[in-house]
């Protein structure tokens, strides 16, 4: 795909992703705004613009949909279609696909319309919720973990750090398993079959026991579950020796897999922990147990946004806390170190993993293919935006396959593998990549050169005309510069050079 310039979130920052949003009712030629902003917003504006007529369908047009916006300073709705059709769509190199046949993957060997499937959670917690995200497009669902015993959860159970403009980046919570008895998850489970017959029922389930993973998993499989998900991670259900605290001790996940192995003949995964060193003595233990695959990554355990005059950490109940879960998309990183790991250890081979962790957008979802997630599962961007995320997961990553010349998912499960390393000891540091400067688009406000000066190598200086300046000699090519500065302007050449050490001629 040729250079063009991207419409980036923060020229979205006004809007407010509506639902049932009156701009999309205000439109008099029918062009959905929202949709459009929306698919922008998660990083999928070159299907947007591919979805669009040759000619930009808001020339001419005063607007009624600006004035709709519920926001007192109304989004510049037009400006914005425009620069999809005007800066975007001509630049584009394929059509929109006419299908998704390309998306379709399985679990196990058991087929998934696409790879997107809901985490176990209050997403996927009821039939009403599971059936309305089957309507919208979600292959399947890893239904909230189901188990014997009595939850009753507290209120307020979810608290969040907010990033420029207000949306979720980081998200905590103290939820534990469904509060539905054993016999009402079946009955849903049950449902669900009989009514998306093509849909993936993913159970997840916890025990306390041998016998109670055994028989779980055997009822499960007998009311419909096309796969079973072993909850071994859980950070809320850590007392008395559950969730998380299982995760973390091998000889646990081989023996409990091995009682819901015992129970069930259907694919098993096995959910594990992040709050360990390294996930693969638990992988490897799960393997042993009779697991077909792995799941990963549960959410990470977290204090967070103590308050400065009662000194409880959000959520406060009562006058109390706890340590919960992090998720959100802040905890992307760290959800693909682990994939790579379970995705170059040898002793895995074969062995299937579910990816999750901070997905967000389809670019968020394809650095888990890369990295061997052969499905992909969301919970907090659910949570954030809703079912309809879908639409834009799906066609934002049909549209990379296609670009890419690629025919199906599969070909691309675990392709960045081999350039990823565990030690940067193995990285090349004879040469250097220079960042460069766009001048049309520096606005001279110094922050290169602040960031450089205090956190860098002094290597960048303002001349008279407040134009950065590069002292090649003093540059080490680490691009902080290019990481803070506010407009773009700085950008990486590109090109790899031997470096220039300073008092060498």
């Amino acid at each position: 795909m040729k250079l063009r310039r991207m419409i980036r979130r923060q020229d979205l920052y006004g809007c407010v992703l509506c639902g049932d949003a009156p701009c999309d009712a205000a439109c008099p030629r029918g062009v959905e705004p929202a949709r459009l902003l929306r698919s922008a917003w998660l990083d999928n504006e070159s299907f947007a613009a591919a979805s669009l007529s040759d000619e930009n369908p808001c020339a001419g047009c005063d607007a009624p949909c600006e004035c709709a916006c519920v926001k007192e300073d109304a989004v510049p709705i037009r400006k914005l279609i425009g620069r999809l059709a005007e800066e975007v769509r001509p630049y584009l190199d394929v059509a929109a696909p006419e299908d998704e046949a390309a998306l379709r993957t399985e679990i196990c060997g058991v087929p998934l319309e696409n790879p997107f499937l809901l985490s176990s959670s209050v997403v996927a917690s009821t039939y009403e919720m599971c059936a309305r995200a089957f309507n919208a497009g979600w292959a399947g669902a890893a239904f909230k973990t189901i188990c014997a015993f009595d939850i009753h959860e507290a209120s307020p159970r979810f608290s969040a750090l907010k990033g420029e403009g207000g949306a979720i980046i980081g998200f905590k919570n103290i939820e534990q398993l469904s509060e539905h008895s054993v016999p009402e998850n079946m009955e849903t489970f049950r449902r669900l079959k009989k009514d998306y017959p093509t849909k993936v029922i993913v159970a997840s389930l916890m025990g306390r026991n041998d016998q109670e993973w055994e028989k779980l998993a055997r009822q499960c499989q007998k009311n419909g579950a096309d796969v079973i998900e072993l909850n071994f991670s859980c950070p809320n259900m850590a007392e008395g020796g559950l969730g998380s605290d299982i995760g973390q001790q091998p000889e646990l996940v081989e023996r409990f897999t091995a009682a819901a192995r015992r129970g069930a003949t259907i694919p098993i995964l096995a959910k594990l922990t992040p709050n360990v060193a390294d996930m693969s003595p638990a992988a490897e233990a799960a393997m042993r147990g009779g697991a077909n695959g792995v799941s990963a990554i549960n959410t990470i355990k977290s204090v967070m946004e103590i308050n400065p005059h009662t000194y409880i950490s959000s959520p406060p109940v009562h006058g109390r806390s706890a340590v919960g879960g992090y998720s959100g998309n802040v905890v992307r990183p760290i959800a693909l170190r682990f994939i790579g790991e379970i995705g170059q250890n040898p002793a895995l081979s074969g062995m299937y993993i579910s990816g999750m962790g901070g997905v967000e957008t389809w670019k968020d979802a394809l650095e888990f293919l890369l990295l061997g997630a052969g499905s992909i599962q969301v919970t907090t961007a659910v949570m954030q935006y809703g079912y309809r995320i879908i639409d834009d997961l799906k066609s934002g990553l049909n549209f990379y396959l296609k670009e890419n010349g690629i025919r199906n998912v599969g070909e691309i499960v675990g392709a960045g593998l081999e350039y990823l390393s565990n030690s940067t000891d193995a990285l090349e540091r004879d040469t250097i990549i220079y960042p460069k400067f766009d001048r049309k688009a520096c606005i001279g406000c110094g922050r290169c050169e602040i960031s450089c000066a205090d956190g860098g190598h002094q290597a960048i200086r303002l001349d008279g005309k407040r134009h950065p300046m590069l002292a090649p000699k003093k540059c080490v090519g680490c691009h902080l510069c290019i990481l803070v500065c506010p407009t773009g302007a700085i950008l990486s050449s590109g090109k790899r050079v031997a470096k220039v050490i300073e008092g060498q001629k």
